[in-house]
């Protein structure tokens, strides 16, 4: 059953947007989006959700621990997305005027500006609104703990929201009020390199060029930003990069003893064939080699059942919590990723699995209990993207006609 209460919000901190934009007479979106999680900051997108028109038998909704597809995505062609922390981006491609929309929480200006009344900024939106950045069409969007990255087509790279630790390429202010005006801000240190892809962890940002070099800046207190010091970094430096950072429960275990490290170091995986994409939570790694399989590693749900939940070394998870069976014997994982506390994977039929901590039904699974071991997500269409926050999860999904 869903979750709903009948409380309702002050009327001045939130925003209910402009919510449909045409993009032709015959056009459509070539994915929807469906979102699910924690509903009460606004991230999962429907206004009704938060603020319910009881004339039309509408109750409020906590939580939606399924899928739920968002009126949003039909009406404009979304070609990224990013779950930060209470707050969803989406990078619109043409023919749309704007490239960047956010709903949730924006505590920090981290959708922009939105101020119906001069002077209130709102610190949540819960519908997707307008970031009205001075940049081209954006291409990738990347989500923070309270900060936004945008790459765009012609790969710049523009920033706003919170810049305590220096996450978003500049220099640090110690009294900025980060809620009262947005920084937009340009890294000009990227200009002359073509940005290919973007990833932020809750205080830091990183930058992969074309040439496979990554570039970092943000929180440095366990060595995140992999610059050789513990310090916060508001300059963007290159850095060819492995593994780094905090690893407390042994996540780089391959490479060092040491419970955080400040340099990029290579792991060695004994046993694995290359490896072709990697993701990091809280206290827990996952690795896709290309075989398709998942191993994992670390502390917490870690997908091996729970009376397991713990490994130094990444283990595989079996091929059958990924939908290979009998019917699809050449099912694989293509994808993987994870937010804080809770871990996801597509497979080649565009299938979603996902396992972990399930506060407010950010799983997908019907319920809200932990989930131990990967469990396929009821969801209509074939997933092209999945993106975890700490709470809730949207995800890009081809309709199947």
């Amino acid at each position: 059953m869903m979750s709903f209460t009948t409380k309702s919000l002050p009327a001045s901190s939130i925003l209910i947007s402009r919510e449909f934009e045409y993009v032709g007479a015959r056009s459509q979106p070539d994915t929807l989006i469906y979102t699910w999680g924690v509903a009460d900051h606004g991230a999962l997108g429907r206004a009704s959700f938060v603020r319910p028109d009881h004339k039309n038998r509408q109750q409020h909704l906590s939580y939606v621990h399924h899928p739920h597809r968002l009126g949003f995505g039909e009406y404009h062609k979304i070609v990224d997305l990013s779950c930060g922390y209470g707050f969803t981006l989406f990078a619109v491609g043409k023919p749309s005027e704007v490239s960047c929309y956010g709903t949730g929480l924006n505590t920090d200006s981290q959708i922009g500006n939105h101020e119906p009344r001069r002077g209130y900024p709102l610190g949540m939106l819960i519908s997707p609104a307008p970031i009205e950045a001075p940049l081209d069409k954006s291409s990738k969007v990347s989500s923070g703990r309270a900060h936004t990255v945008m790459l765009t087509d012609k790969g710049g790279v523009w920033t706003v929201g919170n810049n305590a630790y220096g996450q978003c390429g500049r220099s640090i202010l110690p009294d900025e009020d980060y809620g009262r005006k947005a920084a937009y801000h340009r890294i000009k240190a990227l200009d002359d390199i073509t940005i290919c892809h973007i990833e932020c962890g809750q205080d830091t940002s990183f930058f992969l060029s074309d040439k496979g070099v990554v570039y970092s800046c943000g929180w440095g207190a366990d060595g995140q930003t992999g610059r050789g010091h513990y310090d916060n970094e508001p300059d963007v430096e290159k850095g060819e990069v492995f593994g780094w950072g905090n690893s407390e429960y042994h996540q780089l275990n391959s490479a060092t003893d040491d419970m955080q490290i400040h340099v990029a170091k290579k792991l060695n995986f004994p046993g694995v064939k290359k490896v072709l994409d990697v993701a990091s939570a809280g206290t827990m790694c996952l690795l896709l080699d290309e075989d398709g399989h998942v191993y994992s590693w670390g502390f917490g749900p870690i997908g091996k059942g729970p009376d397991v939940t713990y490994s130094k070394i990444p283990t595989q998870l079996p091929l059958t919590l990924f939908g290979r069976n009998e019917i699809t014997p050449d099912a694989k994982v293509v994808s993987i990723t994870c937010g804080i506390n809770h871990l996801a994977a597509v497979n080649s039929n565009g299938s979603l699995f996902t396992w972990g901590k399930n506060p407010g039904g950010c799983l997908g699974l019907g319920h809200t209990k932990d989930q131990y071991f990967p469990l396929r997500v009821s969801i209509g269409g074939q997933v092209i993207k999945v993106s975890c926050g700490v709470d809730h999860t949207a995800a890009m999904v081809k309709e199947i006609l």
